[in-house]
C-alpha cells in the first residue's frame, strides 16, 4: 500500500566535461536548479506532468519525452511499481540548452523525490542510472556527468559506464567557478552532432594526460597544473562555432586572472576557475563584457566546487 503524500525535491545545476573530461567529469553549482513534486496513489498506472517556472514553456509535457517523466518511469520499473498513478509537478528554473545540466536537474530531482516517497529503497548513488534515462530522452545519450553531481553534489569522476563506477573527488575549498550563460540555446543533440567520431592516437593520448593531470591538480591544490590541464582537444574545437563570442570571453577570463576556462557541458555557457572570490567577480565582469560586445546578454553564477546535491525541501501527508 502506498502512503499518500507528496514530496518535493531540488536538484542543482551542474558544469560538465571540465574541458578535457568529456562525459566523465562534472560538479554541482550552488543556488540554481529545478524542483520536482511527486505524488502517487494506487489507481491504475499513468503519469501526469504539470510544469511551472520561468522556462515551463520550453520543455515537453508528455511523460515519455520529459526527462523527469522518463527518469521516474525507469525508477518505477526497477521498483516493480509500474501500475501506480504518478503526478509530477516540475518547476523549471533552468533554461534548456544552456549547458548547465537543465535536463539532468529535472531528472535528478524527480527520482530523488520519488525515492524518498517510497521510503528510500535506493541509495542516492543508485538513482543515477534512472536519471541517466532522462538524459537519453533529452539528447540520445545516457551520460552521467551532469546527473551524478546533481544527485550527489560536489565534483564527480565517472571511471566507467559499463559497469557504472562513480568517484567523488574532494576539491579545494578556496576554488571557485564562474559560469556565464549567454542568452542563446545550444541543444545537446546538436552539440554532439558536430563532434568528430575518430581521433588520432596522439590526440587521445594528450587528452588522457590532461584529464589525469587535472584530477591530480584538483586533489593536490596545484592550480598551475589545473590551468595547464584544461585543454580540450576533442569537443571544444568543434563546439566553439556554436557560441558567438566564446574565444573573446575565454581570452578575457584568462586575462582577468582565471586559472582556466572552457565550455560548460555542451554550451553555450562558459565556465572559468578562480582561487579567489573577489577575482571570480572580476572574471565574471570581463566575460559578460565580452559577450555583450558579441551582441549577447548573459547571466552569471559564482559557486564553489563543493556544492550540495539533490535534497528534499518539502513533504506533505494527505
Amino acid at each position: 500500500m502506498i502512503v499518500h503524500k507528496s514530496v518535493t525535491a531540488f536538484a542543482p545545476a551542474t558544469v560538465a566535461n571540465i574541458s578535457c573530461g568529456f562525459d566523465i567529469m562534472g560538479f554541482a553549482l550552488e543556488g540554481e536548479g529545478d524542483k520536482v513534486t511527486v505524488e502517487v496513489d494506487d489507481s491504475p498506472g499513468r503519469e501526469v506532468i504539470s510544469i511551472t517556472g520561468k522556462y515551463a514553456g520550453l520543455v515537453p509535457q508528455e511523460p515519455g519525452k520529459n526527462t523527469a517523466g522518463v527518469a521516474i518511469n525507469a525508477l518505477l520499473k526497477a521498483a516493480g511499481k509500474e501500475n501506480i498513478s504518478v503526478k509530477i509537478t516540475l518547476e523549471k528554473n533552468l533554461p534548456p540548452g544552456s549547458g548547465m545540466g537543465s535536463s539532468a536537474s529535472s531528472a535528478a530531482a524527480a527520482v530523488y523525490a520519488l525515492n524518498r516517497l517510497f521510503g528510500n529503497p535506493f541509495r542516492t548513488i543508485d538513482l543515477i542510472p534512472f536519471a541517466m534515462e532522462g538524459e537519453r530522452a533529452a539528447c540520445g545519450t545516457a551520460h552521467a556527468d551532469n546527473v551524478a553531481p546533481s544527485l550527489l553534489g560536489g565534483f564527480v569522476l565517472i571511471r566507467s559506464y559499463e559497469p557504472l563506477d562513480i568517484i567523488q573527488l574532494k576539491t579545494p575549498s578556496d576554488l571557485y567557478c564562474v559560469v556565464i550563460y549567454p542568452h542563446i540555446e545550444v541543444k545537446t543533440s546538436d552539440a554532439r552532432r558536430v563532434l568528430r567520431r575518430d581521433f588520432p592516437l596522439n590526440v587521445v593520448t594528450r587528452q588522457s594526460a590532461n584529464t589525469a593531470a587535472l584530477t591530480a591538480g584538483l586533489l593536490t591544490g596545484d592550480y598551475s597544473l589545473v590551468g595547464r590541464s584544461m585543454n580540450d582537444l576533442l569537443a571544444e574545437p568543434r563546439r566553439t562555432m556554436l557560441i558567438p563570442g566564446f574565444a573573446i570571453a575565454k581570452k578575457s577570463a584568462l586575462e582577468a586572472g582565471a586559472i582556466g576556462c572552457g565550455i560548460s557541458g555542451s554550451g553555450p555557457s562558459v565556465f572559468a576557475f578562480s582561487s579567489d572570490k573577489n577575482r571570480a567577480d572580476k572574471i565574471a565582469d570581463a566575460m559578460q563584457k565580452a559577450f555583450r560586445e558579441a551582441g549577447l546578454n548573459s547571466d552569471r553564477i559564482i559557486s564553489s566546487l563543493n556544492a550540495p546535491g539533490a535534497k528534499v525541501i518539502n513533504e506533505v501527508d494527505f
